[in-house]
């Protein structure tokens, strides 16, 4: 952390996430899941907490394509949190379940794309990400090899950032979340020397061709169910767009609303797709720490997460 340890932080005790679970799940209403393990092993630790009546909210891949666990970005398909209902049965519990959120490179463009989807016809798209050393976990002190340099290749992070929008798009149907067919979406992701923030550059065609100012009403008037309720993570405007020619810049725009919201800058006709666009998130913020912090935010406004503890 860049910051000093907050002090209510200071005095608490460490325990072992794997063999201390009745302890654990006794003091807690839920947990929150962020683990360096091998995917089995993340899958089984989840299942486990969610078999003891204990919610996971996770930031871990390793459950985004089980059928009956909802993949949520808040204010895009809140709706899939109703597939929660069979899961438990599935897992004979009634408190316990696990929902996780999406790959942090979703976060820049998806979201951007999410209102034009529908009303357009959104049928082929194209992205490239330019994402933060802060998304492997490595500060420029423990990347020396980032500096002055743009690395094209970021493990499993294009086929996450091609697939995974298409859950997020998805419907439930007998108690599991079927994968949209549509758009189609082709994607290259790169490293570049930047600490934190996930850039990405966008190209979209739809079946009916939106006007620019039609895009941009779309993007200005988007709000989500978190907005909705006013959850306390939630950015008030959600997509923000800059007629600057020269923004969204990372330095410049990626704490926007306390690093929960999305840049959006540069949408002009193209001469292969309908449009391109430029857009902007912050990668630990929105990407992953506090979008699940969101997340959870949501599932306790909706019911499903309950205060049981004694501490």
């Amino acid at each position: 952390m860049k910051t000093p340890m907050p002090e209510a932080a200071k005095p608490l005790v460490v325990k072992c996430a794997e063999t201390d679970i009745q302890e654990i799940t006794a003091q807690v209403d839920f947990v929150f899941s962020a683990v360096d393990m091998k995917k089995e092993e993340i899958q089984a630790l989840e299942e486990a907490y969610a078999k003891a009546e204990c919610p996971v909210v996770s930031n871990n891949s390793a459950h985004r394509w089980t059928d009956d666990v909802p993949m949520v970005v808040p204010e895009l398909n809140p709706e899939h949190l109703a597939v929660i209902g069979d899961q438990r049965k599935r897992l004979g519990t009634e408190r316990g379940f696990i929902a996780v959120k999406s790959n942090c490179s979703l976060q820049s463009y998806v979201p951007a794309l999410h209102p034009l989807k529908d009303k357009f016809g959104l049928n082929k798209t194209l992205v490239c990400t330019y994402q933060a050393i802060s998304g492997a976990g490595k500060t420029f002190e423990t990347t020396p090899e980032i500096l002055d340099n743009v690395i094209p290749y970021i493990g499993g992070e294009e086929e996450k950032s091609e697939r995974e929008p298409l859950k997020l798009w998805g419907k439930i149907a007998d108690g599991k979340i079927v994968n949209a067919l549509s758009p189609s979406i082709t994607a290259q992701c790169i490293r570049v020397a930047v600490s934190d923030g996930h850039m990405a550059a966008v190209f979209m065609s739809f079946d009916k061709k939106p006007a620019i100012s039609e895009i941009k009403e779309c993007w200005q008037s988007f709000a989500g169910r978190p907005q909705e309720l006013g959850l306390p993570s939630a950015p008030k405007q959600f997509l923000h767009y800059f007629e600057e020619e020269n923004r969204p810049q990372t330095n410049l725009d990626r704490n926007l609303e306390n690093g929960m919201a999305v840049s959006i800058g540069r949408l002009l006709e193209d001469t292969q797709y309908d449009y391109k666009f430029v857009c902007l998130s912050h990668n630990t913020l929105r990407g992953a720490a506090g979008g699940a912090v969101l997340l959870a935010e949501l599932l306790c406004a909706e019911g499903y997460i309950a205060g049981t503890s004694q501490q």
